[in-house]
């Protein structure tokens, strides 16, 4: 299986900045692309951004220009620079991994998710 662990999170305060990190580690044959989402409470998980192992990136419209991804994934490194904090950013944020393993198909594998708050 693959595992994620996130880290980076925590507490700013409006218009600061969070780097968030993720590494993947398991069995894994190949990755096709990984990306972060988030959940937000009593809201559904959506999408912040992604990028493929050719190196394509994709944005959420509300975190274009402030959030940029980047990362290794043939090393399966993740990471996503968070400037300009909103307190609508307030989230447990996700890392996410298209990978496959022996035996499977290609599949969503998800971390844990670290916390993101965004307060004065």
């Amino acid at each position: 299986q693959v595992q994620l662990v996130e880290s980076g999170g925590g507490l700013v305060q409006p218009g600061g900045s969070l780097r968030l990190s993720c590494v993947a580690s398991g069995s894994i044959i190949t990755i096709n692309a990984m990306g972060w989402y988030r959940q937000a409470p009593g809201k559904e998980r959506e999408l912040v951004a992604t990028i493929t192992s050719g190196g394509s990136t994709n944005y959420a419209d509300s975190v274009k220009g402030r959030f940029t991804i980047s990362g290794d994934i043939a090393k399966k490194m993740l990471y996503l620079q968070m400037n300009s904090l909103k307190p609508e950013d307030t989230a447990v944020y996700h890392c996410n991994a298209k990978a496959r393993v022996p035996l499977t198909r290609l599949s969503d594998y998800w971390g844990q998710g670290t916390q993101v708050t965004v307060s004065s």
